[in-house]
C-alpha cells in the first residue's frame, strides 16, 4: 500500500465488524492451551485507531475485553499495547480473514495463526482451506473452537 491510498483506508473498514475465531494454529503448544481462549472479535475503526472487543471463555466462563491499536501500519499490521501484533495474512473481508498474531510473552516471541469467519455457523468457507494450506507449510497444529461468547457478542 502506498501512503495516502485509498485502498489501504477501505481496507481497513472492510475488516470492521464481527468475527468469529474457529481455527488457531501454533508451533508454540503453550499458545494452544491457554486456559483463556478467545471466540470472537468485533472490530471497530475509529480515526487512525482499531477498537477490538474481544470475547473469551475462561475456564468457562465469558469474559470481553476492549483494546485499541495504538499504531496502523501501511503493510495492514495492527499493533497493540503489550507487544502484540496483529497482521492480516488473507481476507475477503465478507467471510473470513487469517490473522497473524505475535506477542512476547515471558520473554518469548510467540507466533499464532488465527481463523476467522463473520458467521456462527459457516466453519469450512473458502478461506478454510487456504488457512489449512498456510498451516500445512508451516508444520503447525489445529485446534477448532465452539464457544457461546461469540454470540454474546454477536448480538
Amino acid at each position: 500500500w502506498a501512503e495516502g491510498d485509498p485502498q489501504k483506508d477501505n481496507d481497513h473498514c472492510f475488516i470492521a465488524g464481527f468475527w468469529r475465531e474457529v481455527g488457531v494454529a501454533s508451533s508454540q503448544n503453550l499458545a494452544l492451551k491457554t486456559p483463556k481462549r478467545l471466540e470472537a472479535l468485533f472490530l471497530t475503526l475509529g480515526g487512525h485507531e482499531l477498537i477490538m472487543k474481544a470475547s473469551y471463555n475462561s475456564s468457562g466462563s465469558c469474559e470481553t475485553e476492549k483494546i485499541v491499536s495504538s499504531e496502523i501500519d501501511v503493510s495492514g499490521t495492527f499493533i497493540f499495547p503489550g507487544h502484540r501484533e496483529i497482521h492480516v495474512i488473507d481476507t475477503d473481508y465478507e467471510q473470513y480473514a487469517i490473522l497473524r498474531l505475535s506477542l512476547l510473552w515471558q520473554g518469548k516471541d510467540f507466533h499464532v495463526l488465527k481463523y476467522f469467519t463473520r458467521s456462527l455457523e459457516d466453519e469450512y468457507g473458502p478461506g478454510f482451506w487456504r488457512f489449512r494450506e498456510l498451516m500445512a507449510d508451516i508444520g503447525l497444529y489445529l485446534v477448532a473452537r465452539h464457544g457461546r461468547c461469540a454470540k454474546l457478542l454477536k448480538e
